[in-house]
This record gives C-alpha cells, structure tokens and sequence, in this order.
C-alpha cells in the first residue's frame, strides 16, 4: 500500500524581493591581444594565453573582429607594432 503525504492548505511560498540592475562594468583580466605572427597573419589572443582564438589575412579584418568582441563582453584591446624597432611590443596612442 502506497504512503501518502499530507498536504496542508495555506501554505505560501517565500517571495524573493527584486534587485535593482547592475550596471555592465568592464570584466577583470581577459584583454585581447592583437599581433602579427611569423607567417605573416594576425592573431586574436587574450593576455597570457599561448593558442590563438582567430587568425586573420589583414589587419583591418582582426581589429574589426576584436573590436567587436572587446565591445560585446566588456574587454580591452592591445595592439602589437609589427614594424620598425619596437616590433611585437605594444604601440603607445
């Protein structure tokens, strides 16, 4: 024979109290670096990471790619010079 439960009437369920929004702030850490690789294309990495997220053709195509991605999770970017005596460092603006 099956056991039953008893249900009592009246009972309610606690009501959870609504938070105010949070403003989207900019996420610690992950900073995407763009730079240009031995073979000649670009490179999409976060800061620190040793596996390239994309490769691209042209630099224009990896920054528009990056610059997107920064904007929609709230991320920097950090250009690497590919010329010249400061190649592979970070270009000042």
């Amino acid at each position: 024979m099956p056991i039953k439960k008893k249900v009592t009437a009246g009972t309610t369920a606690k009501k959870e109290t609504a938070k105010p929004a949070e403003k989207a702030e900019p996420k610690e850490g992950k900073t995407y670096h763009l730079s240009k690789r031995t073979d000649g294309k670009w490179q999409v990495k976060y800061a620190g990471g040793q596996v390239a997220i994309k490769l691209f053709n042209t630099k224009e195509e990896a920054l528009e790619y990056t610059k997107n991605m920064a904007k929609n999770q709230g991320r920097a970017i950090l250009v690497h010079a590919s010329k010249g005596p400061n190649k592979g460092k970070l270009r000042k603006k």
